[in-house]
């Protein structure tokens, strides 16, 4: 049987179209519905929520490096995405508690150019700030590939989509903007201190820029550096990175974090009259870490930083920041969270409430608000379940892809979701046809049904684990001689193993199930839609970890399709 993609994106790129095209020829058709993703995570189990609280994170899984603006009564939170596409989720929400996905930023292949790019490269660290002045959003970022390094975007409403690429002209990452009460508007970023000034591995210094708002460019030869190592320089500190900058009662405060963002990762204060500086830092620093505390400490924050603040409508103030929640061999398999805590600003400096103990899973609710997680279109955490049928046209924001568009290889039919398989593996550094769900607890269970006859060796399809290119595992479905086989495979370090195939009498439909306790994850099946049966025993997490694996992302779950299959037994 013949198939073409269906509502193909046209890229102007010809390297881009040249690997996303299907092989078009006598390809099995294969749909996946009935979609369940359910958390079971001993903390949530340990610590119901009272009336009064609500949970932290507030967005679970790969969400990481945090900012957050606000217009009139409406927050917007932005999160890192690397090589996801679309890239840049957005949220909105009226009471810090309860958030609803409206989009991404980056949503069409014109502004997201992550082809050939791994995992952990793309989008880092974005900047989402209102500017009251010319009632128009920003989004300030850095795009770790196709040269584009550093660059900008705007709307008037973030919920209608956002301008193309503007490249801004200056190194490093992390830039964010900072609109003053006067009007004028300032980059500020992380860089390498200037040639042969460097004194240590990570030694890194901040950066100001004065703003153009009508050429959307930062002003030539404004550069100042405003922060040289971080706090001490005597001490040696490194990756002083992620800036904000604020303003409060006529001073100018700038927020960084500080360590690196792995376990001695924390977030540092300074103080200035002037936007430029000098900047002096707060006596009192860190303001928020969790690098103090036993390593074997009871449901365990840590990596705590990156942060952004906000101001309410009510004057009181909140930051949002990264943080990880290891599994029970200390492993990170789902990646850096978002977290919130209620910021005190009563003294000279802000201090994150309870941002300097170990943190605790539920935090009381701000005043008149109703907890209202995992209703009505609000995003939930805790121990939830989200279930799809994937046979709505409108797809949910939650799903994503990986280097390439959602519709390049997605088909939404009545019964199910058909995707058209492109000629490259999950083990390519290129678009592939899988759709991702975010693996957003340690404890998971993850089912779908599949409609799927393959035709020969090279097609496979099925769930995948997924933390990178070079460290994922595949159980799937695919056929060897006349017969038909489901086997699951370990890559590691980009080296694959078979570690289980069983032959099968297929019939119409098959369930496949994932389901991990922590560090042991176990593939499983079902022929009769009733009773599963185990292929390969416990496996280990451990790839799906970035302690293992390395990069900045959390392990993915992915519905995954292949006429490229290499696998052999």
């Amino acid at each position: 049987m013949k198939r073409r993609l269906i509502n193909p994106i046209v890229f102007k790129n010809k390297t881009a179209l040249a690997v996303t095209v299907l092989l078009s020829l006598n390809i099995s058709a294969q749909v996946f519905s009935g979609f369940t993703y359910k958390g079971n995570d001993k903390i949530y189990t340990d610590n119901p929520l009272k009336d009064d609280e609500f949970y932290s994170p507030v967005l679970q899984g790969c969400y990481p490096d945090p900012s957050i603006t606000r217009k009139g009564s409406d927050y917007y939170l932005v999160n890192s995405s690397f090589s996801m596409f679309p890239g840049v989720p957005i949220f909105q929400s009226k009471d810090l508690v309860n958030w609803k996905q409206i989009g991404h930023v980056l949503d069409r292949p014109s502004q997201l150019k992550v082809e050939k790019s791994g995992v952990s490269e793309g989008i880092y660290a974005p900047d989402i700030k209102y500017n009251p002045y010319n009632d128009t959003f920003y989004m300030v970022t850095t795009q770790i590939a196709s040269g584009i390094g550093n660059m900008i975007v705007k709307t008037k409403d973030p919920e209608k989509g956002w301008s193309e690429v503007q490249k801004l002209n200056f190194d490093g990452i992390d830039p964010s903007i900072f609109f003053d009460d006067n009007g004028k508007a300032y980059i500020i970023h992380n860089d390498a201190p200037p040639k042969g000034t460097e004194q240590y591995s990570g030694h890194r210094v901040i950066k100001i820029w004065d703003y153009d708002l009508e050429k959307d460019q930062v002003v030539a030869g404004t550069d100042k550096i405003i922060v040289n190592g971080g706090v001490d320089l005597s001490q040696k500190p490194i990756w002083i990175e992620g800036p904000h900058l604020y303003k409060k009662g006529g001073k100018y405060y700038l927020m960084c974090a500080e360590g690196g963002t792995g376990g001695n990762h924390s977030e540092v204060i300074f103080v200035s009259d002037s936007p430029k500086g000098p900047f002096i830092p707060a006596g009192n620093n860190p303001i928020l870490t969790q690098r103090y505390f036993p390593k074997d400490r009871k449901d365990k924050v840590d990596w705590a930083g990156h942060a952004d603040l906000v101001e309410t409508p009510e004057g009181d103030y909140y930051g949002v920041f990264l943080a990880i929640r290891p599994n029970e061999k200390n492993r990170v398999n789902t990646g850096r969270e978002t977290f919130i805590l209620p910021v005190d600003w009563s003294g000279t400096y802000p201090v994150f409430q309870n941002g300097l103990v170990p943190m605790k899973p539920a935090l009381k609710m701000p005043k008149g608000v109703k907890n209202q997680t995992g209703e009505t279109g609000f995003f939930p955490n805790g121990n939830f379940t989200f279930s799809d049928a994937l046979t709505n046209p409108d797809l949910d924001q939650r799903w994503i892809a990986m280097r390439g568009p959602r519709e390049n290889f997605i088909t939404i039919t009545k019964k199910g979701l058909k995707i058209n398989s492109f000629a490259t593996n999950v083990k390519a550094k290129a678009p592939i046809s899988a759709l991702f769900h975010r693996q957003q607890h340690a404890s998971f269970e993850a089912a779908v049904t599949l409609d799927f006859t393959p035709k020969s060796e090279k097609e496979l399809a099925g769930i995948t684990c997924y933390q990178n290119e070079k460290f994922n595992y595949v159980f799937g479905l695919t056929k060897k001689d006349k017969d038909y086989y489901l086997v699951l495979e370990r890559t590691e370090k980009g080296n694959s193993t078979i570690v289980a195939h069983e032959k099968i009498e297929l019939s119409k439909t098959m369930q496949l199930k994932v389901i991990a306790e922590g560090d042991d994850y176990t593939f499983n099946y079902s022929l009769d839609g009733k009773t599963f049966k185990n292929l390969g025993g416990k496996v280990s997490g451990d790839i799906l970890s970035t302690d293992i694996a390395g990069g900045f992302t959390g392990s993915l779950i992915g519905l995954y399709s292949t006429v490229s299959n290499d696998m052999n037994w």
